[in-house]
């Protein structure tokens, strides 16, 4: 027989354990606490870093905004506000993500070989000429002209930034004969019609042009799982930086970020593990380490060639992550 003072808490110990609780409640959050921020309190942000950050400052005028898998959350432009969300352009090698995102789809996610090599600019293919594909009428014809087709064997297995990696995977899968209306609608097939676009300079890594409206469209869609890629984001990434690693033989991006397919991953020391695909003349879009959030900043900066050094991606890429640990945070008290 259980004996009833062994069951039940005594007297004693019962005001004991009130006393404590009652102690316990009021006792001061830690002094390292911080208070969730409101999202009042981190568009607020969000639109702080973006106007008077001088990273940012420095590259306006721009449109950017923040967004999740549903709407947009947060948005403006800077300097006189020419540039809105409606505003389209060449993107350069942010035209690298969207290629990435159709192969996959076509794909069905089922890569061979060639194909990882190729997404991750590991194929050997590295001389095609940013400059030279702006007349050329066909994909073939972009790939043949002048030493773009040229294979370097000691390049191959090497991360090497070029978009001739991505042009010979076109050229192998059927689309060398397409016109750019035709390649549209090749992609459109995989990306859904619902994403508008053109192609410039008719290299599959740098020539489309379009919108921040249409690219969010584009990022959404990953975030949502419609598009494949999100299982890819930031899967099996590769060393870029020669001075790091033997694999890598050139980077326009001297942070230490890592490559994955059509994309980098920007996991240097004082990165945050964002994907993105900046451009040469300052499109920057990008979806955060938790798959959750998107942004994009977008604007048009012509001195750098497309496909080179991407100074203007890199300096978009540095405002682009203040707004985003702004908006994160809800302060924008420090740079």
């Amino acid at each position: 027989m259980i004996q009833e003072s062994k069951f039940r808490p005594s007297i004693a110990s019962t005001a004991t354990g009130l006393i404590s609780a009652l102690f316990l409640f009021s006792m001061p959050c830690p002094a390292n606490a911080q208070p969730v921020a409101s999202e009042e309190q981190k568009v607020a942000a969000a639109q702080k870093a973006a106007q008077q950050y001088s990273a940012c400052k420095g590259i306006a005028p721009f449109y950017w905004e923040i967004g999740n898998g549903a709407k947009l959350l947060a948005s403006g432009s800077t300097g006189d506000g020419s540039i809105r969300r409606d505003t389209s352009f060449p993107i350069a090698s942010a035209s690298k993500w969207v290629f990435g995102a159709y192969v996959i789809q076509r794909l069905k996610g089922q890569l061979d070989p060639r194909t990882e090599k190729s997404l991750k600019m590991m194929s050997g293919y590295t001389n095609l000429s940013a400059t030279s594909c702006i007349f050329t009428p066909t994909v073939q014809a972009c790939f043949d002209k002048g030493s773009n087709a040229t294979y370097s064997p000691q390049n191959d297995n090497k991360f090497f930034y070029n978009g001739g990696h991505f042009q010979k995977w076109a050229v192998d899968h059927g689309l060398g004969p397409m016109k750019r209306d035709e390649v549209v609608a090749e992609y459109q097939k995989q990306l859904g019609t619902d994403f508008h676009f053109s192609f410039g300079a008719f290299q599959m890594a740098g020539g489309i042009k379009t919108s921040a409206e249409n690219y969010a469209i584009f990022l959404r869609k990953i975030l949502n799982g419609q598009l494949l890629m999100k299982n890819f984001l930031g899967a099996n990434p590769t060393c870029t930086l020669p001075r790091q690693c033997s694999q890598a033989a050139r980077s326009p991006v001297h942070m230490a970020w890592h490559y994955s397919y059509a994309h980098w991953v920007e996991d240097d020391p004082a990165g945050d593990g964002s994907f993105s695909s900046p451009g040469a003349f300052g499109f920057y879009p990008w979806i955060d380490a938790t798959k959750t959030y998107y942004g994009i900043i977008s604007r048009l900066h012509r001195t750098d060639r497309e496909g080179g050094e991407i100074a203007a991606g890199a300096a978009s890429a540095q405002c682009g992550k203040l707004i985003r640990r702004a908006y994160f945070s809800g302060t924008a008290s420090n740079e």
